[in-house]
């Protein structure tokens, strides 16, 4: 018999977020607590930002409002 052949579909490329942090300001509050950040924190710090961003637009969506405040953190 055979062997079914698989298909592989091919994802496409994670596009990066825009930033929303000033990185200088991250890599100043690194470089205070005595530590040194990868090249890519900074994206990874925006991007935590946009989920908590969208998660309370969310919320305040489903609460029927169109105005976030700071609980829809």
């Amino acid at each position: 018999m055979a062997a079914a052949k698989k298909t592989t579909v091919k994802q496409p490329a994670k596009r990066a977020r825009e930033i929303l942090v000033v990185g200088s300001k991250v890599k100043d509050v690194i470089r205070t607590a005595g530590y040194r950040g990868d090249g890519e924190f900074v994206q990874a710090v925006s991007d935590r930002v946009h989920v908590m961003l969208e998660a309370a637009i969310k919320r305040a969506e489903n609460n029927k409002r169109g105005t976030l405040r700071p609980h829809d953190l």
